[in-house]
């Protein structure tokens, strides 16, 4: 991701030469911003119409149970526990992204649905009397003893980070809903229903899934126009791949074995569940092909005299991605046209010249309109 986008009049001023059939960097740098601004005032719309829900309203918190078994009660405070670094979650990004309107503007917004989720999940351990008042501030206050740093420091990694963890936590959320609906295959966590922690995962799993498909179409969006530098960002973050603030929660390894011996999360979900789709949506044909893709990638010259990467195009549907991309411009443009942006500061999308001519993205349907938004 771009770290500096200046304004188009300054990019043509200070545009190097560059063969005519290839986009500079800072236009490619321009393209991506334009989508990343447009996307969120989708995005931004949306979520105030069907995502518009409050931590204490929105949930019959006198008729949560407080007989759930203790495993549980220990998969509900490392839920609340996480989410008490939402503030530094959201500040690590922000101070990496703040040049980019779209994706700082963004960030404020999802670090406010994940303070929601925070305070929700305070209510559902103090309700169900996992925790007394005074046991989860003095909790707090030694959780937020600690900072939370990114394990990044490029925006682009933080971006592909985000889109994985984005996935394994709303994955999270949906399995302790079946726990909470009488569907766990558990025997020590049958006997758990309750409507109203089931109503809270669905209603936070929403918003996750929401956070997934946002991070997921910025990283398409830098797959195609940077598709060696993201390819080898995916590689490395999932190769390196932990769940926030792990190394910061007290009381980690209780939380993670209530997590797995419940079948909430564990490795073989996270590389069936988090990581297959994923790579499903970002055309990926397996972990195999693209650390092979990878490894034999190297630039040469076409007879045109254009720079073309070789053997990356077999790790991934790059045609697959394309087609994504293109819709994705179609429904900001549709969503601008709305308002009017489309008179002001119309929203393009630009062909990478690097790309393959054989790619056909007629008729390949959106991923995350197939998974909903």
């Amino acid at each position: 991701m771009p770290e500096i986008i200046p304004p188009a009049s300054i990019i043509e001023d200070a545009r190097p030469a560059t063969n005519p059939r290839l986009l500079s960097n800072p236009e490619k740098d321009r393209l991506i911003e334009r989508g990343f601004l447009g996307l969120y005032r989708w995005y931004v719309a949306r979520s105030q119409e069907t995502r518009n829900w409050n931590a204490d309203k929105s949930f019959e918190w006198r008729k949560i149970r407080t007989d759930f078994n203790p495993e549980v009660t220990t998969i509900l405070e490392g839920f609340f526990a996480v989410e008490q670094y939402a503030p530094d979650f959201t500040s690590s990004i922000l101070n990496m992204v703040r040049r980019s309107h779209g994706r700082s503007h963004f960030t404020l917004r999802w670090g406010s649905e994940e303070e929601r989720h925070a305070d929700t999940w305070e209510n559902a351990v103090l309700f169900s009397r996992g925790r007394t008042a005074k046991q989860l501030e003095e909790y707090k206050y030694l959780l937020r003893s600690s900072q939370w740093e990114s394990p990044w420091d490029s925006a682009l990694y933080n971006l592909i980070y985000t889109v994985f963890q984005e996935r394994a936590t709303q994955l999270n959320y949906l399995n302790l809903r079946k726990v909470a609906m009488g569907k766990s295959e558990k025997p020590h966590l049958q006997g758990n229903e309750d409507p109203v922690l089931a109503h809270v995962c669905q209603m936070i799993a929403v918003d996750e899934a929401a956070h997934y498909n946002f991070f997921l179409e910025c990283a398409r969006l830098m797959l195609y126009y940077y598709p060696e530098e993201t390819l080898e960002a995916i590689r490395d973050v999932i190769v390196h791949f932990t769940m926030p603030a792990y190394n910061l929660v007290p009381d980690w390894d209780k939380f993670f074995e209530a997590v797995y011996k419940g079948g909430i999360y564990g490795p073989r979900d996270f590389q069936r569940d988090v990581v297959q789709v994923v790579f499903k949506n970002l055309g990926i044909a397996s972990r195999k092909a693209l650390e092979e893709g990878i490894r034999r990638t190297r630039l040469v010259p076409t007879e045109a005299g254009v720079i073309r990467g070789t053997a990356i195009w077999d790790s991934f549907d790059y045609g697959l991605v394309e087609g994504d991309v293109r819709r994705l411009y179609g429904r900001v443009q549709e969503y601008e046209k709305g308002i009017g942006f489309d008179t002001v500061d119309p929203i393009e999308f630009h062909k990478n010249p690097l790309w393959p001519d054989e790619t056909n993205t007629e008729n390949t349907p959106l991923e995350s309109e197939k998974a909903g938004d």
